[in-house]
This record gives C-alpha cells, structure tokens and sequence, in this order.
C-alpha cells in the first residue's frame, strides 16, 4: 500500500518524442536535465531514446556523467559548465561539451590532451537571451580561439548554437531577430573555417511552431514531457506525470473553522475537511495555498488555507469522502500541471519539476518501464 507517489508514463514521453521526431527532418535532442524535469533523468532518458531521440541534453557534466554510468549510450550534450571541472571525464566519455569562451576552450584543449582525444565541443552564442553565450562582439574571438583548437587536433567544433528567449510566445518580434542574429553568426563561423555538423536554437516551442529554426537539431524538454510551452495550446501532447496521495484524515467542522497556519481560511457551513499527505518539503508550492485544485473521487476541490511541509487540508463539503481516498494533484482522472501553474502563478516546467522528492517514491508504468 502507498500513501503518495508521482505515476511516470514513460510510454507517454516515448509517442511525444515520437510525434516530435515526424514533425521534422533534424535530429531530435532530449532535455533531461534537472533529474529529467522531475520524471526522472534515466528513465526519461531511455524513453526519448525509445521514442526517435539521437541526443539527450542536460545542464551539467555530472548529469552527463550519471547517464553514462546507466548505460545510455545516446549522444549527450551538457551546457552549463563552471571553471576547473574534471572535463577530462567527460571527453572520455564521449560527452559534447558547450562552450563560449576563449578560455573555456583552453581549458578544453588541456582536458582533451590529458584524456587522449579530441573534445566535442558546441559553441554557444548569445543573439538575444542575454543569458549563456557569447555576445556578437565576442563571436571572432570565439571562433578564433575555437578555429586554433581545431586546427591542432584537440578539439572538434561538432556545433554552434543559441536559444530563444521569447518562442513560447508566437509572433514574438524577437524570434525573427534572434534567427537572424544566429545565421549571421553561423555565417562568421564559416569564415574562421569552422562548419559545424548541427546547428541548433529551436526549443520545444520553436520545434512546434518555427519549422525555419529547425536547422540540423531540434532541443525539446517540456513538450517531451507532455506539456506545451505554448499557452492554449496541447498539440497533441501527453502528459507523463501523476501526483496523487491517500487522504490519510477527514472531519466534519462547523461553519467558520479556521483551517492550517495561520488560520487563513474558513469555513463557510459545517463541512468536511480532508488531510492529503503532501507538502512543500514534497514539491507542493506553498503558493498553492487556498489556490491549488485537488480531485479526491468526483469532487474537485481546492486547497483550504496554507500548504504546510508535509500536508495540507481541502474542503470536501459533504462529499463522502473517507479515509485512503485517493487525491490526486495533477495528471491522469485529475487537474492538469497548467492548472497548478495558472493557480500559483508560475509555468508547468516549474510544477513537474518539483516533485519526486526521496519520501514520494516514482512509479513508473508503460511498456517502456
């Protein structure tokens, strides 16, 4: 018996990816970083590879790392590199690594020679986030730096690339101007003698809705998931995450009741209240308190008074509701992780990304699994 889990359809992540993957003639990158936006990065990983995915993309060399130890044998890029990493390890573990500056390639140069081959390296330019990469007045340096590395056998340019700050919003004047930014970029690499196997800036939203952007590799994270970065919009996704926990208490209380911390919320007749067993120590945002939606049997509710770290309580009314009941946050026979984010205030990345903490064990279900 369990008392409250996050359900993983990893045979939902493999059709998404798969759907993905016929909506376009690039190559197919999977974010899988931050502990696979909460599904679990292995898992996830697997299932995106199963899906169509020739690449995986995290954020940092020990993502990289922890998915080379499980056996995935996809191409995996990681971006988000800090000075004096032990690089080597990836190199040797045929990990492409981001860079977007001459002395990030120093240090490349130094790690490739210590592990005895080239390091795969993608150049990161900024048209626009303002955000990682390098700014076009810095791009000849860059190339510079990156051309010489190249050049001595120490390095291999496999890609330059960029990200969107604005796709998720349709029309956005930025997207055109950020596309033209990275093809001047793409031009000026060329002029340095660097022409990259993948050139990529589309992200889940670009992907769905910049067939133009698509150039040799496509980045998708939170569509993989289910989940559109677009407002409005499903495209066909299917959401992979469940949260759901056993009401572990119920009570009938009289009208006027102050309910949780603070006693920010009353009752408004005798009702009966419902203790569902997750929390903000379990990826609940406190946020949500008296805001977000829970579905316990055929009532859907919300949220009565604060979230606390392990709990937090919803009125019933006088649904009959008991004991072991399931509630269910988000995800299948439920509310949606779009609902939680229009109620806190937040996106759907950060709702999914929260939960799974060591005590809320993942389940995962599907073929895939």
């Amino acid at each position: 018996m369990w008392q409250a889990e996050v359900r993983v359809d990893l045979d939902a992540i493999r059709d998404n990816v798969a759907m993905l993957c016929a909506g376009t003639s690039a190559e197919v990158l999977v974010a899988v970083k931050a502990d696979g936006y909460g599904h679990g990065m292995v898992p996830a990983g697997r299932a995106a590879v199963a899906g169509g995915a020739t690449w995986l993309g995290v954020a940092t060399l020990g993502e990289a790392l922890e998915l080379r130890r499980a056996g995935i044998e996809a191409r995996v890029l990681a971006w988000l590199i800090a000075p004096d990493l032990p690089l080597h390890e990836g190199i040797e573990a045929g990990i492409d690594l981001s860079a977007a500056t001459p002395g990030l390639i120093d240090e490349l140069v130094t790690a490739a020679r210590r592990a005895g081959q080239p390091a795969r390296v993608h150049l990161k330019l900024d048209t626009g986030l303002a955000r990682g990469g390098a700014v076009p007045a810095e791009w000849p340096a860059l190339f510079e730096a990156a051309a010489k590395a190249q050049a001595g056998g120490d390095v291999e340019i496999v890609g330059v690339w960029s990200h969107f700050a604005c796709a998720d919003e349709p029309g956005h004047e930025s997207v055109d101007r950020q596309l033209a930014s990275f093809t001047a970029g793409l031009a000026l690499a060329e002029r340095y003698g660097l022409t990259p196997r993948y050139r990529h800036i589309a992200n889940s939203a670009a992907t769905l809705t910049r067939p133009d952007a698509h150039f040799d590799l496509v980045r998708v994270g939170i569509a993989a998931y289910g989940l559109s970065p677009i407002a409005g919009q499903t495209y066909g996704l299917r959401p992979a995450m469940t949260a759901r926990a056993r009401v572990t208490l119920t009570k009938r209380v009289p009208e006027g009741q102050g309910v949780s911390y603070g006693l920010t919320y009353h009752t408004e007749r005798e009702t009966t209240l419902a203790v569902v067993p997750l929390g903000y120590g379990d990826g609940v945002p406190r946020h949500a308190s008296s805001a977000g939606p829970v579905r316990i049997g055929d009532v859907t509710t919300r949220i009565a008074g604060r979230v606390c770290m392990d709990q937090f309580v919803v009125d019933v009314g006088d649904a009959p509701v008991e004991v072991g009941d399931v509630a269910t946050l988000f995800g299948a026979e439920g509310p949606s992780a779009d609902d939680w984010a229009a109620a806190t205030g937040t996106i759907n990345y950060e709702i999914v990304t929260r939960f799974g903490s060591s005590r809320v064990p993942r389940v995962y279900v599907g073929e895939v699994a």
